[in-house]
């Protein structure tokens, strides 16, 4: 039988393993998506939910979030948040892509 001992040295081992390969993942992502100075971000206003996200990580204030009217019937909610990237602020580093759970933004060229 298990000890509790055990179980818990387990546990933090799979957590560890876990976290190393997130890592991995995140990092192949991350050299896989354009940026730089002659790229800028863009939202897909369609697949942005407002999570703010986006602009939590944004070091350089290029994200604002604005309100728009809900499009559903069926939820009776005043206004949904959307972002919106401001063009010269941004300096395309691609941590709002990263952070973003929708996939609703994207790196375009400037």
């Amino acid at each position: 039988m298990t000890s509790a001992k055990e179980l818990k040295l387990r546990r933090q081992q799979e957590a560890l393993r876990i976290r190393t390969s997130l890592n991995r993942q995140r990092s192949v992502q991350h050299s896989s998506i354009k940026g730089g100075e002659n790229t800028v971000a863009f939202v897909k206003e369609q697949q942005c939910i407002g999570c703010d996200q986006c602009d939590i990580v944004c070091d350089d204030d290029a994200i604002q979030l604005y309100k728009v009217a809900m499009r559903s019937p069926l939820m009776n909610v005043e206004s949904n948040r959307k972002a919106k990237i401001i063009r010269d602020a941004c300096t395309g580093c691609r941590l709002c892509v990263l952070a973003c759970p929708t996939d609703a933004i994207s790196m375009i060229d400037r």
